[in-house]
């Protein structure tokens, strides 16, 4: 997970933790990435009115169970105006619901509707549950698998061990790709031009933490290459320890990751590294070779 909670967005189960980082509940998380509209400018092609619906639908978090129109309109840096509209036509289609007691919004069935079908559809889930269900019960941790959303990665399948001490990690989760093993692996596997216009997304939003999440990232690299896992030592969460590997699922997904992590007094750095980490780069490649058949 850093892995998170296991880490990381972003897990808990014995309530060790909450099951997303600090971070991917707040504005910076939604709004760390340039807007939609500043990315894709020049492309005629391109309409910002559905962007923008899009953005504030992605502003939701697994924590939140409501949100107003002027919480909405900080996360997506969108004037309070053009969120009102958004959210009532987002409401009259049936992706929110409007809350008249509290005059917020909750996502709607609509938007429940889009998430099911795609997990349903994502055949990765299905061949990589039985191997991480494994993993999970042998080392006692949390395994989860992730791929990347804004700056956070998103758990779609999440195991947890036997032992009643894991993370309580939930389908949803975010945890933040910088300090996490997962998502330190997904910056691991993908093309240095990606990578080095995501770290500079990073550095933007915070220029005074940027120096040791640079050297963060700069070690799971190096990690990466020697010992073929990131790893999160309390990076993310100063009492999660987490170990990651990525891994391209094919079909044109993107890159995915899968992250072994819980608490640190139960998941030593030692133990990790020593006696699970070969069987994540076990799972990994029995899952990359179920996939390319």
């Amino acid at each position: 997970m850093s892995t998170t909670h296991h880490g990381p967005a972003d897990l808990p189960d014995d309530h060790l933790s909450s099951d997303a980082d600090p971070a991917s509940t707040k504005a910076p998380a939604a709004l760390a990435m340039r807007t939609a509209h500043e990315l894709h400018k020049d492309d005629r092609h391109f309409v910002t009115a559905l962007a923008r619906g899009l953005e504030v639908l992605a502003c939701f978090r697994s924590g939140d169970k409501s949100l107003s129109n002027q919480e909405l309109a900080a996360r997506c840096r969108l004037p309070k105006s053009t969120v009102s509209r958004l959210t009532h036509t987002l409401t009259l289609l049936g992706y929110l619901i409007h809350l008249k007691e509290s005059g917020k919004y909750r996502l709607g069935t609509a938007s429940l509707a889009l998430g099911s079908a795609m997990l349903a559809r994502l055949d990765v889930r299905k061949i990589a549950r039985p191997v991480m269900q494994e993993l999970a019960d042998v080392s006692g941790a949390t395994v989860s698998l992730g791929t990347r959303d804004r700056l956070s990665m998103i758990y779609v399948e999440n195991c947890r061990g036997s032992v009643a001490l894991t993370l309580t990690l939930e389908v949803g989760s975010r945890i933040p790709v910088a300090t996490s093993a997962i998502g330190r692996a997904w910056l691991a596997a993908i093309p240095e031009h990606e990578r080095l216009s995501f770290m500079e997304q990073v550095r933007e939003l915070d220029h005074i933490a940027w120096p040791k999440t640079r050297r963060g990232i700069e070690k799971a690299l190096e990690d990466y290459r020697t010992l073929g896992v990131t790893t999160s030592f309390g990076d993310w969460q100063k009492d999660v320890n987490g170990i990651a590997r990525a891994f391209q699922p094919g079909g044109e997904l993107p890159v995915m990751a899968i992250n072994v992590g819980g608490p640190a007094f139960k998941l030593s750095k030692e133990f990790l590294l020593e006696e699970v980490r070969p069987r994540l780069i076990d799972v990994v490649t029995q899952l990359e070779i179920a996939l390319s058949h």
